[in-house]
């Protein structure tokens, strides 16, 4: 392709086939070390709440170059955009594509009440940060991303049997009732919304003293992410905690676990996953542009 192509028509995903899609999806990103499975990527867009009438793309000759692919939903209350995925092919990076793309997407958004637009971006990626900046955006958190081989992982004692928990599978329902046992707001992408989305995707297992739910965890067990894992205040270091992530280290097809956008001003999360010897892998800002 001649990356001055002139014939770049930019327009909504709305009508383009999955495969077109899987297809710019991997061109983008093919000069990462990293592979794309179609169904990860398939349930990763369903569980971020991916709207292809509110996502675009630049094309050349009805192939994606670029795209911005958006997550639709509410966010504290209030209609929001989310950036799920944006990607250049290479032969067509420096061109401003992405901004382009992201500026004719606006009057779209606004139009269907979508009153703020957010995403993450890694703290590291400067180039990215202080575009967002210029565009408005103003950051709103920091994250903290925690990974480790399972294999790693310090054994969680003490064991189910040598406790008063019981562990048992669980409904979203059941999640969200216990959704006081989260201290902090979790982001777009582990949030109870997007649990819901994904729910035939997700495991939920909760672990119960006598008949009363008091922790939980919901995982992904075909990606390795550990999306939310949350203790009633009454039962913290008593290893309800280890025992829930013992049987999700158990379940996992892969052989890492990977947690994902923790607020970094919390402080029992941190410290549970530092005494799990699982590390911070990268940090990350949330950003907000409001409409």
């Amino acid at each position: 392709m001649n990356r001055n192509c002139k014939n770049i028509e930019i327009r909504s995903l709305e009508c383009i086939d999955f495969d077109t899609l899987f297809r710019g999806f991997e061109n983008a990103f093919s000069d990462y070390e990293i592979s794309f499975d179609k169904e990860e990527v398939r349930s990763m867009l369903i569980r971020r709440g991916y709207d292809p009438r509110l996502s675009f793309a630049a094309f050349v000759d009805d192939e994606i170059v670029a795209f911005t692919l958006n997550g639709i939903g509410q966010f504290n209350g209030i209609p929001t955009a989310y950036d799920t995925g944006t990607g250049t092919v290479i032969d067509f990076r420096g061109q401003g594509l992405a901004g382009k793309i992201f500026s004719y997407s606006l009057p779209f958004l606004k139009e269907a009440g979508i009153r703020q637009y957010l995403l993450e971006v890694l703290q590291n990626n400067h180039k990215a940060i202080n575009v967002y900046r210029k565009m408005g955006f103003e950051t709103t958190r920091e994250y903290d991303c925690f990974r480790q081989n399972i294999a790693e992982i310090r054994n969680p004692k003490p064991t189910e049997s040598d406790t008063d928990i019981r562990i048992e599978t669980i409904d979203v329902d059941a999640v969200i009732c216990a959704k006081p046992f989260c201290e902090f707001t979790p982001s777009w992408q582990n949030s109870l919304e997007s649990i819901q989305r994904g729910k035939p995707g997700l495991t939920c297992i909760g672990a119960f003293n006598s008949d009363r739910l008091v922790g939980y965890c919901v995982f992904d067990q075909t990606t390795g992410d550990l999306t939310q894992i949350a203790i009633d205040r009454e039962f913290r270091r008593k290893g309800t905690a280890s025992i829930l992530l013992h049987k999700v280290s158990m379940k996992m097809t892969t052989d890492f676990i990977k947690i994902l956008n923790i607020p970094t001003d919390d402080s029992t999360l941190h410290d549970f996953l530092k005494d799990r010897n699982i590390p911070l892998m990268n940090r990350q800002y949330e950003m907000i542009l409001t409409f």
